[in-house]
């Protein structure tokens, strides 16, 4: 007996809301299975992914820390993805604005200017639009696939990365490591307390947050994105351009992602490795989709995978649990996402037997 599909008429705004909550309570459901089936008492190690990282001062630092170019990156994605604008390469932008704020810090002839932050936050958001506006040209001019072409482009972006810091950007006291030389001090933000890595960059990350709202939920531009994403022929019709929406969409994603680089490169690392990143940009995408599009659940969705984050290195520290425990949680809870907004659009129906 087939099961058919059926398109609702109405979808729940309440399920809507609800659904993010259900997929995460699923996957902290299905996280107990899988570690009961590894061999692991289930609420201890769901304690040790979940509750201890946050337990102390460093802890509840560095769960900010990590939330802040997750949800930075998620609100720049977001604009996109209401107008159905996909942007998958927000890694590689990032990537892209960490080398030239990272260049710039390294090489501005004034290493104690006090120029050289706003230089560095210029150059971030700069190089990642332009690598967003790639993409963006190619379909716009060329009806190309942005997915296809930004998830490329970053493959790029990690090649330059390696070839930079492996080459002419290699710290020669550095001891042969594949990493640049430390920025000066004027090139990085100043932790609020030296006892811990949190810095003055998570008010760019609550900027962003505001900037978002005004922009999607008080703005005309963001009104016709969203109209673009919903009824792309009303919007033809009223005369909206899909190709405004493609270079709104794609450089908002391309700014943010840059700006984040920027933040890790002046913030909690001060050079340029190849680890810049631990999948931020990729890592946004789900938190973008958590918080349901929306400036303030995306801040809530940043929250939660930062959690995720700190958990894995947790587990891995104290557990010996492998460190790819983070990436199958992120897709076990991106799956109990995608499920659960599968069913608020459709049903599934016995066929009627005549």
């Amino acid at each position: 007996m087939r099961l058919r599909i059926e398109q609702r008429q109405e979808p729940s705004a309440q399920m809507r809301i609800a659904a993010p909550v259900i997929a995460t309570a699923l996957t902290f459901l299905a996280g107990s299975v899988l570690f009961a089936a590894l061999g692991y008492d289930p609420l201890a190690t769901l304690h040790a992914f979940f509750l201890a990282p946050i337990n102390s001062t460093n802890g509840l630092s560095e769960w900010l820390l990590k939330a802040s170019p997750l949800i930075l990156i998620a609100c720049g994605l977001a604009v996109g993805f209401r107008a159905n604008i996909w942007n998958i390469g927000a890694e590689g932008q990032l990537i892209i604005g960490a080398i030239a704020a990272c260049g710039v810090g390294l090489f501005y002839p004034d290493p104690e200017s006090p120029l050289l932050i706003p230089l560095m936050f210029l150059a971030g958001a700069g190089a990642g639009m332009a690598w967003a506006a790639i993409p963006a040209f190619l379909r716009a001019r060329m009806n190309t696939n942005e997915i296809l072409v930004t998830l490329m482009l970053t493959y790029i972006a990690t090649l330059l990365l390696s070839f930079l810091v492996h080459g002419p950007w290699r710290d020669p006291a550095g001891f042969n490591y594949p990493q640049t030389a430390l920025l000066p001090a004027a090139a990085m933000f100043e932790p609020f307390d030296y006892s811990y890595r949190l810095n003055p960059s998570i008010f760019i990350t609550a900027v962003a947050v505001v900037m978002m709202w005004l922009f999607t939920d008080r703005s005309f531009l963001g009104y016709k994105m969203s109209v673009s994403g919903a009824a792309p022929l009303a919007a033809r019709y009223a005369g909206f351009r899909e190709s405004s929406a493609v270079w709104t969409g794609l450089l908002a994603g391309g700014a943010a992602a840059g700006i984040a680089g920027m933040a890790e490169v002046a913030g909690p690392l001060g050079q340029l490795s190849p680890q810049i990143s631990p999948g931020y940009g990729f890592a946004a995408i789900i938190v973008a989709f958590i918080g349901r599009l929306n400036a303030f659940g995306i801040v809530l969705g940043g929250l939660l995978m930062s959690l995720l984050f700190l958990g894995g290195e947790t587990v891995q520290m104290t557990l010996g649990l492998p460190a790819a425990l983070t990436r199958i949680f992120q897709g076990i809870l991106l799956f109990f996402l995608l499920a659960a907004d599968f069913f608020i659009y459709y049903r599934l129906r016995l066929p009627e037997h005549a």
